[in-house]
């Protein structure tokens, strides 16, 4: 190779080398969003709450004074409230080893918070069961966005059965016959309900109580629960 040509390709290869440098590094990659933390609460085979972690007492804003002895399904909304306890149950008579569910859960302070809710069992010597783990991960949006929820029986058992009949779609004409009522005065009762939940339509009326937690999560026909009902 002639020493031009060999200085020709040291100069490529210089050149090269200086882009390079100059270059500016790529990007990382932006770090994914911190996810919420878990709340773990060990359980006995009468589902009272044993040990919590620390952000278990955060999230619930309860102490550990406060809850440990009591049942940790009184923490549990009152329309998921059977269902997780069932689930439980089948837990502690080792039916099954491990569940999870879509759950809201009563916050001390009335609002809810919805998230996922793993359940499983811990065994200790001899394969006898120990305790239940619980691990509750709320939902971001929810823990931003929380629902107060109020926990006063704010239904009359009238309200309860038309509530239950316009979520069912029953006509105002069928409801007043299945009550015995006027059709006036089923119109009444709706007016003062939609007055009572401050929404403006039946639609809205229906998802309101949805949202609060009246009606019980895959109950049909929709009923209320006996928590808001005096």
């Amino acid at each position: 190779m002639s020493a031009d040509v060999a200085d020709a390709v040291t100069g490529v290869s210089l050149a090269s080398a200086l882009e390079r440098i100059s270059r500016p590094a790529p990007r990382k990659p932006a770090p994914r969003p911190v996810t919420p933390e878990m709340c773990m609460v060990n359980v006995d085979h009468r589902l009272r709450i044993v040990s919590a972690s620390m952000e278990f007492f955060r999230v619930f804003e309860r102490t550990s004074d406060g809850v440990t002895g009591t049942s940790l399904c009184d923490l549990l909304h009152p329309s998921v409230r059977d269902k997780v306890e069932q689930q439980l149950r089948l837990l502690v008579r080792g039916e099954r080893t491990r569940f999870a569910e879509r759950i809201l859960v009563m916050r001390d302070n009335g609002t809810t918070l919805s998230g996922d809710f793993l359940g499983s069992t811990v065994h200790s010597v001899g394969d006898r069961l120990d305790s239940l783990t619980v691990v509750f991960r709320p939902d971001k949006s929810d823990r931003d966005n929380q629902v107060a929820v109020t926990r006063k029986k704010i239904l009359t058992e009238m309200d309860a059965r038309i509530l239950e009949g316009v979520a069912s779609g029953v006509s105002t004409i069928q409801l007043a016959a299945n009550l015995y009522m006027s059709r006036g005065g089923v119109e009444y009762h709706v007016t003062t309900l939609l007055r009572k939940m401050k929404v403006k339509n039946r639609p809205a009326l229906i998802s309101k109580a949805y949202s609060m937690g009246i009606f019980g999560v895959g109950s049909w026909p929709p009923r209320a629960l006996p928590d808001f009902v005096r």
